[in-house]
């Protein structure tokens, strides 16, 4: 599992050299990302689809993506736009690490 520690506002000026990272990470076969979210500050639609493409490269080469401790501003963006469930947000790092793996069915 590798936690990335995000800080800042997660916007269509940042979100590129996040993606660049994620994709660094996956082309050396790390495919077990939680993103710790407690020092973003803000984050966009730009954001977001870097996280839903980060679950969807994991999830081919079976992995998994997790949010971690996002802020309040952050956690309802997460909740409103539906993908709390999706991406797997947990309150704390500790608990996104520890979280056991989805049952396959």
């Amino acid at each position: 599992m590798v936690v990335v520690s995000v800080a800042g506002e997660l916007d269509m000026a940042t979100a590129p050299q996040l993606q660049d990272q994620i994709s660094d990470l996956l082309e050396k076969g790390r495919t077990r990302l939680v993103f710790d979210l407690a020092e973003v500050s803000f984050c966009d639609s730009t954001g977001l689809s870097v996280f839903v493409r980060a679950k969807n490269s994991t999830d081919d080469a079976g992995g998994t993506v997790r949010l971690a401790a996002p802020q309040r501003g952050v956690l309802r963006i997460l909740e409103v736009s539906g993908l709390v469930e999706v991406l797997h947000t947990y309150p704390t790092v500790d608990q996104a690490v520890a979280a056991e793996e989805p049952a396959l069915d």
